[in-house]
């Protein structure tokens, strides 16, 4: 579900809250804090309606702090949301074992204005890690009674990590796996088939290259389902010489040879399995081409498929932005679910689900939608650290391919409890203090 209609992209504005700080609005609105040498560094988020004066980049200290001053709370970067409270104790530590060196080379230094030059940066720096969790802010960081129930799981393409994506295998395998929906990509063939894929061509997931090099870079679309049947959509995934993911388990023997022997499906028959496993489904629905015979009639053509394949109809999320009212008439069991709208959009349209990219979905996004009680599914959520900071976030559903690593994490990683944070501040702050403390009265 990484592909977001053109048409519907322009409306991802969550209508984030205004603030008439002379800071932001003379410096860029995106401001990046760099502590420790750019390693423990803070995202702070801000509408901007006008161009700044001035298009700097900011990342000092003081403008940190003048920030905080105006009671501007400094957001981590979505990486670092996870880590924050470890980068800061680890940073702590490091200092006083820089101590060391520093005080060893101020001794040695001549003359009180090069010891002030070396050794106010560094007490500089000590102090602002003594006092960062001030400013920082870190969702893994909660009581554990107020952690969110565990998210569910759709199945990006299926278990793509399991089979080659968007293929019978693949879905089954996420069936298997425990996925609780099954996310896909549908086209519309020549001959006005609904059928499975993700790319606008066929090079990438099937042997066209072998079969018609010539129309090899064809729009998917302008082929007819008959010849679309006759591909291999499995060789590319099961005899590729480079895994197609990083951290992919190797396939065993028995499903290596199902894999190569994988076809292009059709719509309907991904809605058979979910209809025989009771299972979600969601699907990105691209628009034919212009010249397509199907250009004008394609969701009136997947309604009247899903509808055929009698699966019930609380089962189908549906993710298309176009002609809803007419998919509410023909089939008002249907679950919509929008992009990455305003509250206002959504409540306008009667979405009360959501689906966007984990990295566009920024806190004070996150807070209107939670306060709204809209529901949200994040994509694409592959990595455990990531699959933690969004179970800490109070996520409800991740779109994943790893679903046979994250289906087995029964609680986030990097959680801890805000008395145990503190408590570990505290006592590293003092202890830290009393080292270093000691450390230049022994050398000096």
């Amino acid at each position: 579900m990484d592909d977001i209609n053109k048409t519907e992209a322009g409306n991802e504005e969550t209508g984030r809250r205004e603030n008439n700080s002379w800071i932001k609005r003379n410096f860029n609105y995106e401001c990046y804090m760099t502590f420790l040498n750019g390693c423990y560094s803070c995202k702070w988020e801000a509408q901007q309606k006008k161009k700044p004066r001035r298009p700097l980049c900011c990342c000092s200290l003081v403008v940190g702090f003048l920030l905080c001053w105006e009671k501007n709370e400094l957001y981590l970067h979505w990486y670092h949301k996870v880590f924050a409270p470890y980068i800061h104790l680890s940073s702590i530590s490091a200092m006083v074992l820089l101590s060391w060196p520093v005080a060893f080379y101020l001794i040695h230094l001549e003359g009180e204005v090069l010891q002030v030059v070396v050794g106010l940066p560094f007490l500089l720096i000590l102090l602002c890690l003594y006092v960062v969790p001030f400013g920082t802010y870190s969702p893994c960081v909660q009581e554990k009674d107020k952690l969110a129930p565990k998210p569910t799981f759709f199945g990006h393409r299926g278990a793509a990590m399991l089979g080659p994506e968007n293929t019978i295998m693949s879905f089954e395998k996420a069936v298997e796996h425990g996925a609780d929906g099954l996310e896909s990509d549908v086209q519309i063939s020549l001959d006005e088939v609904p059928f499975l894929m993700h790319d606008y061509d066929l090079r990438r997931t099937t042997n066209i290259l072998e079969v018609m090099p010539n129309a090899s870079d064809k729009h998917s679309s302008f082929f007819y389902w008959n010849f679309l049947s006759t591909l291999n959509a499995g060789k590319w995934f099961a005899d590729s010489r480079i895994k197609p993911f990083f951290n992919m388990k190797p396939l065993s023997k028995a499903d290596r040879e199902r894999a190569r022997n994988q076809k292009i499906p059709k719509l309907s028959e991904l809605l058979e399995i979910a209809r025989k496993a009771n299972k979600l489904v969601i699907f990105d629905l691209n628009s034919p081409p212009r010249s397509h015979p199907a250009r004008s009639s394609y969701i009136r053509l997947v309604v009247r498929v899903i509808l055929d394949s009698k699966i019930e109809q609380h089962l189908i999320i549906w993710l298309p932005g176009s002609d809803r009212d007419y998919v509410r008439s023909k089939a008002p069991g249907f679950q919509h679910i929008g992009r990455l709208f305003t509250i206002e959009q959504l409540t306008k349209e009667k979405i009360t689900r959501i689906n966007v990219d984990y990295k566009n979905l920024f806190l004070n996004g996150l807070k209107e939608y939670k306060a709204a009680n809209i529901t949200i599914n994040v994509y694409l959520v592959n990595e455990p650290w990531l699959f933690s900071l969004v179970w800490c976030s109070s996520i409800h559903s991740v779109t994943t391919d790893n679903l046979e690593v994250l289906k087995q994490i029964n609680h986030p990683y990097y959680f801890m409890t805000p008395n145990f944070y503190m408590f570990m501040w505290i006592f590293l702050d003092i202890l830290s203090a009393v080292f270093i403390v000691a450390i230049f009265y022994s050398i000096w």
